[in-house]
């Protein structure tokens, strides 16, 4: 592909998401939902693994674009010798199938446009045979069909199995293209009027943004991480998933390559608390439910992720037939380390479900018997090694973060016995947890030499998870040991302004060979730290610093190559854009105390 990741930009109807170029290009597209066989997948391919292009004959890159308003809606703009003209890409709130929308219109003299759609389904490996019925043209292929049509209509031809045409726009027109997918053994899909979808759109993202509580710095930041957060979350079952993407690459050429096309438990508690600082108890509510569903079972049997719904079954699989983001092969659907042992996820469960109660969700009645089973189940199994928050695929380790968080779980434990004693539990049972655990992290993963906690017992290696420790309450912020922890942190995995989550050199603790960019959210997290150890003014230069890394259109990708300068992995991804939200609001909390 020549287009950088964040030359992408995301449109998406709250049950899937498309990728826009900054050439006019869709080469990124899941139907009917974001775990679904992408019917567009240039991506993770080239062009003959199906996108679709708009834009004037000849042209590249467009001129400008930006999000319309507060919204999800894009506008694209290219200046040309003859004239300027701009397209409208949205995807409306769907009321029974996913629709694309794409409006072109003629802003200055005329401009000749070219569109080419070229549909591949599962994966870009299948070819539809196409026809004409209604007024569309209809591709049909196993249980999948899309329908478009185009309103006024345009000349339209087949060419090389896509469907090309070319048309003029001046001054004040208007073309609206409509692409529909459909269960292909159902009738024809209703229609959908383009410009009343467009208001609609507005209308409802116009709304939905005016809820947003926030009025500290960096607003519009935080607002439109907010929205690309929402724009994650799978409306049926309240569940967000990590990315829309799979297998763009954290090392271009590499193979970590990876399908964040699922609902990650690690996020719970940091994503429950972006979005009740800001005011969406809905969403919060939505999400704190799709948790309770997914964890319910055998506290044993618990995954780090699901499926949009709570699915458990996520086999990974490799799809040799594309060529990769950038030649980063191999392209991966599904993924197996659903199935790891991560102690910290029970903490993270538990971390959530303390957080909606304290923060005044209505409590579910069944909440408190799934947090005691997961208590049950961590008790005795907090002492064993794991792969650990950043889902390792080498040897099980004693990790640091995961015996932090396996504190956690107790220390919440305690303290909502303390604030509502009718609840069935043993508080001195899990105090003495609570202290087991916080003396053994102290004794075994903590190196006083260099005054820092490690990323595993008797490791002299460093992961950045450690900086939560005071953010998650097991040391106060002025804590030696925090301090020391920070500036090593800085020190040994800094890379500029940014952090990486661990060192990849040598016999790296991922069993992976390559190397990987940093960690955006890692690097929110030293914000959030230098902010509560002190260091305000370090705090809000690499605050500022990172947010000067989003695309042209406000978005982050998993990681950044400080090399290169270009963001890496998946794309737009909710752990970085969480981590934007709280560490603006660790900012705000430090500007209004003064």
């Amino acid at each position: 592909m020549s287009q950088r990741i964040e030359d992408y930009a995301l449109i998406g109807d709250l049950q899937t998401a498309a990728l826009v170029g900054a050439d006019g290009s869709i080469d990124w597209l899941c139907l009917p939902r974001f775990d679904s066989a992408a019917c567009f997948a240039a991506l993770v391919g080239d062009e003959e693994n199906g996108h679709w292009r708009i834009a004037p004959k000849g042209a590249g890159r467009c001129t400008s674009r930006g999000y319309v308003d507060e919204s999800l809606v894009l506008e694209t703009v290219w200046r040309t010798r003859t004239g300027t003209v701009k397209v409208l890409d949205f995807m409306p709130q769907r009321d029974e199938a996913p629709d694309v929308i794409r409006i072109v219109e003629g802003v200055v003299g005329t401009v000749e446009m070219a569109a080419t759609l070229r549909l591949r389904f599962d994966y870009g490996s299948v070819v539809p045979w196409m026809r004409r019925a209604d007024g569309h043209r209809v591709a049909v292929a196993g249980p999948d069909s899309v329908w478009l049509r185009c309103e006024p209509p345009v000349h339209t031809w087949g060419q090389q199995f896509s469907t090309c045409s070319s048309f003029t726009v001046a001054a004040g027109e208007k073309v609206a293209f409509v692409l529909t997918w459909h269960p292909s053994h159902r009738p024809r899909p209703k229609l959908v009027d383009p410009y009343v979808s467009l208001r609609h759109c507005l209308e409802d993202w116009a709304e939905w943004s005016s809820r947003c509580r926030y009025q500290g710095p960096y607003r519009e930041a935080v607002l439109r991480s907010l929205i690309t957060l929402k724009a994650l979350t799978y409306a049926p079952t309240g569940g967000i998933v990590a990315a829309p993407t799979t297998s763009l690459p954290e090392e271009i050429g590499g193979v970590r390559n990876w399908d964040y096309r699922f609902c990650w438990l690690r996020d719970s508690t940091l994503s429950l608390g972006a979005l009740l600082a800001a005011g969406y108890l809905d969403e919060a509510a939505a999400w704190r439910d799709w948790l309770l569903r997914a964890v319910a079972g055998d506290p044993a049997d618990l995954q780090i992720m699901y499926g949009l719904a709570g699915e458990r079954r996520l086999a990974e699989m490799e799809l040799g037939w594309l060529g990769g983001y950038a030649g980063s092969v191999p392209v991966r659907v599904g993924n197996d380390a659903a199935y790891q042992l991560q102690l910290d996820v029970y903490g993270e469960v538990i971390d959530s479900l303390f957080l909606a109660r304290k923060m005044g969700l209505k409590t579910e009645r069944h909440a408190w018997n799934i947090q005691l089973s997961l208590l049950g189940f961590l008790e005795s199994k907090w002492r064993e090694p794991d792969q650990g928050l950043w889902e390792v695929r080498g040897p099980r380790r004693h990790f640091v973060h995961s015996k932090v968080m396996a504190w956690v779980a107790a220390d919440r434990a305690v303290r909502t016995l303390e604030a509502d004693p009718t609840l069935r539990g043993n508080a001195a049972r899990w105090r003495a947890m609570r202290d087991e655990v916080h003396r053994e992290v102290c004794e075994k993963g903590f190196d006083p030499v260099r005054n820092t906690f490690t990323q595993s017992y008797g490791s002299t290696d460093l992961d950045a998870a450690v900086l939560l420790i005071p953010h998650v309450g097991f040391l106060p912020p002025d804590d030696p040991r925090v301090l020391g922890t920070v500036k090593a942190v800085q020190a040994e995995l800094g890379s500029g302004p940014l952090v990486r989550r661990y060192s990849t050199a040598g016999v790296s603790v991922d069993g992976l060979p390559g190397d990987e960019g940093a960690f955006l959210a890692c690097s929110f997290w030293m914000t959030d730290a230098l902010c509560m150890t002190g260091r305000e003014d370090e705090a809000r230069e690499l605050f500022e610093r990172l947010l000067a890394l989003r695309n042209d259109v406000g978005l982050l990708s998993e990681e950044y190559d400080p090399l290169a300068g270009r963001q890496l992995g998946n794309f737009p991804q909710a752990f970085s854009h969480i981590g934007l939200v709280n560490a603006a609001l660790a900012l705000g909390r430090h500007e209004a105390a003064g």
